[in-house]
């Protein structure tokens, strides 16, 4: 047990994003899951047992040079019209993925809405705004973390939005 303890530890000192919240002096529950090469959200949700309504998966967009972080539900999909709308954007599409790791600074499968490498307008979808308890990529692929919502949205400087489609 301690040796976990040890490795998730020293694991989580390497992500900007847990950095973002000890700063911020919020309390979150670390977890971590064997990493996968695709469908992050999907295999996260069944590797730690988690509601795919309360585990976000953190998407970026962009619109001509400006860029922006999404944060919808697992189970759901991310409107880009709905975005593009709450940010005053004409219109979005999904960011190259080379774009989002030089944006964000993460790979993908593992960007977190915290500690991104560049500061980007950040929305999470409304649906989880009163909830007690969600996931979120702790940065790092098979890296997450568990917190309010509340929480998230204070220590992203994000904006709750309708920006989901099921």
């Amino acid at each position: 047990m301690g040796a976990t303890i040890a490795r998730l530890a020293a694991m989580a000192a390497r992500t900007r994003a847990l950095e973002a919240l000890e700063t911020a002096g919020i309390d979150y529950e670390l977890l971590e899951y064997a990493a996968h090469s695709d469908h992050f959200g999907d295999h996260a949700v069944a590797e730690l047992g988690l509601d795919p309504t309360l585990t976000l998966k953190t998407l970026v967009i962009s619109h001509g040079r400006d860029f922006a972080v999404c944060c919808v539900p697992v189970s759901g999909h991310l409107s880009l019209k709905k975005a593009a709308k709450a940010l005053g954007w004409k219109n979005a599409e999904m960011a190259d993925p080379a774009a989002a790791q030089r944006m964000t600074g993460y790979v993908v499968g593992g960007i977190s809405p915290l500690g991104t490498s560049r500061t980007l307008p950040t929305l999470i979808d409304a649906s989880v705004a009163h909830t007690d308890r969600i996931t979120c990529s702790a940065g790092q692929r098979g890296l997450s973390f568990a917190v309010s919502p509340q929480d998230l949205a204070a220590a992203a400087g994000a904006e709750f939005a309708d920006i989901a489609s099921s």
